[in-house]
């Protein structure tokens, strides 16, 4: 094992488009998704997607949203005064100082999880990084109805990251670490982090490789999460995860072989703004309605 590195820090980026030009647009809305975990900044011109920042959630909510927001417009030229409106969402939403309104992460990532995957999109699964959340929605990305798991952190990102930590094996590396077995073990408990955890270490204590440990434990968070679908009822296509978690290959490939669905892959915009995305497309519906 690895000691003494933080294994559970996952890379902190930036992202500004090419192509959109924020001088000629018409109406620059943003949203700030302030989770657990992580905290994203999602700037968008004219329902364009033009820039947005994916960074560690510190002590401080206010000043995370602060930080995300000052990262996402660094070298644009563009400043806060000339966001027109700004929507906070997630776990630390009502403490977003930019914004005007706050709506819940369950509408903002179905919102989101439209605009990404498009109007056939019907299950979304946000793993968080204290909870997961089930989404039903309609063509529009509506929320018809949810469920959550909130009750232990197991089946999140954070429980991923103390995981990675536990084993050392960076978090990001973990997905892909897991598939390099040659047969699938059972899974680990699934209904506690601490429980998971202390079953991990046993198994190595009893000399099982890294990666079947590894594998288990990221069987039982796939289960937790099929679980969590299966109470929503019948899993509609098409299905989308959205959150950290949805790019650890590990977890979403066992979540397929369980569902026996495949999920719409992720394309050119990265799962884990989708909250934020989602509060600026809603940023822009009340900017015209303002106006």
């Amino acid at each position: 094992m690895v000691t003494g590195t933080q294994l559970w820090k996952w890379t902190e980026w930036r992202w500004t488009s090419p192509d959109v030009d924020w001088r000629k647009g018409g109406v620059v809305t943003a949203g700030v998704d302030v989770g657990s975990v992580s905290t994203q900044a999602v700037i968008m011109v004219d329902g364009k997607l033009y820039a947005y920042s994916s960074m560690r959630t510190g002590s401080d909510s206010p000043d995370s949203a602060n930080h995300a927001m000052s990262w996402a417009l660094e070298g644009t030229g563009l400043s806060l005064d000339k966001i027109q409106y700004c929507v906070g969402t997630g776990y630390g939403r009502v403490n977003v100082p930019m914004a005007k309104r706050t709506i819940t992460e369950i509408a903002c990532h179905a919102r989101g999880a439209n605009f990404i995957w498009g109007p056939s999109v019907r299950t979304v699964v946000d793993i968080g990084g204290q909870d997961a959340k089930a989404i039903r929605c309609d063509e529009k990305g509506k929320v018809i109805t949810f469920l959550m798991n909130d009750k232990c952190a197991a089946g999140t990102g954070r429980g991923m990251e103390v995981f990675a930590d536990f084993v050392g094996v960076h978090v990001e590396e973990i997905g892909k670490r897991s598939l390099d077995i040659d047969e699938e073990p059972s899974a680990v408990s699934s209904t506690c982090v601490i429980f998971a955890k202390s079953e991990a270490g046993a198994l190595l204590e009893e000399g099982r490789p890294l990666n079947k440990v590894i594998a288990a434990y990221c069987a039982a968070m796939a289960h937790r999460i099929a679980s969590l679908l299966e109470r929503l009822g019948t899993v509609e296509r098409e299905l989308v995860i959205t959150g950290g978690v949805a790019k650890n290959v590990g977890v979403v490939t066992r979540l397929e072989r369980e569902l026996g669905i495949k999920r719409l892959p992720i394309g050119n915009i990265d799962p884990q703004i989708a909250g934020g995305l989602g509060a600026a497309l809603f940023a822009k519906a009340m900017a015209e309605k303002q106006k």
